[in-house]
């Protein structure tokens, strides 16, 4: 599908499977998310601009580009989501932080609007939406229509984990958004769980379960 970018990498493949491993620890899966994390931003920034500048090594002078850290901004999807910003702040360490809370309702599995804080002029900045897990793809819709809402232009989702049900509803919905996922696995289950998937991505990362 367009707009959908699924990191085929050797490597990326070894850390998914400590990953998934139910064996695996609160800290291991948490510097593993990060990690990962850190990947997904690597790949998403392909696209960047660069404005020429003039820099002084010990050597001599050199002509080479930069970009304006500042037009970027990092918004996790609570509670979860958190678990990605360590990693994708190395990336650009200088990129603003906002939050988008949200929970999902044990009935209706639809995601539930409790919390949301960004950046001053968030219209002005391309957004990365964090979240480990796109499972329905009902909290990734709710999260970029409330940025929309807000004037924001430029989004870019990115996850650990996706669902094929979750990555159809929200292209279909923002067409224009670009998902970057770690691996695209094979279904929902009965509960809107992902199949294979990691379990609770929030609950292991904060050992809550």
């Amino acid at each position: 599908m367009k707009n959908i970018i699924e990191l085929n990498h050797p490597l990326i493949t070894h850390k998914l499977a400590i990953l998934r491993d139910k064996k695996t620890g609160t800290k291991e899966f948490r510097e593993l998310i990060e990690e990962i994390g850190m990947f997904l931003c690597y790949e998403a920034l392909k696209d960047i601009e660069l404005d020429e500048v003039e820099i002084e090594t010990p050597i001599e002078k050199y002509k080479t580009g930069k970009f304006n850290e500042d037009k970027y901004a990092f918004i996790p999807i609570l509670r979860a989501g958190l678990g990605m910003l360590d990693g994708v702040v190395r990336v650009i360490p200088n990129a603003k932080i906002g939050h988008i809370g949200m929970y999902r309702d044990e009935r209706t599995f639809e995601p539930v609007n409790y919390f949301y804080k960004v950046p001053k002029h968030i219209e002005n900045k391309t957004v990365i939406l964090l979240d480990p897990m796109l499972a329905t793809g009902g909290s990734a819709i709710d999260a970029i229509d409330l940025l929309k809402g807000n004037g924001v232009e430029k989004i870019k989702f990115l996850c650990i984990i996706a669902a094929p049900e979750g990555l159809k509803k929200v292209r279909k919905k923002h067409p224009d958004v670009p998902i970057y996922c770690a691996h695209i696995d094979d279904r929902l289950n009965e509960n809107k769980y992902i199949c294979p998937g990691l379990g609770d991505a929030g609950d292991r990362i904060f050992g809550t379960k």
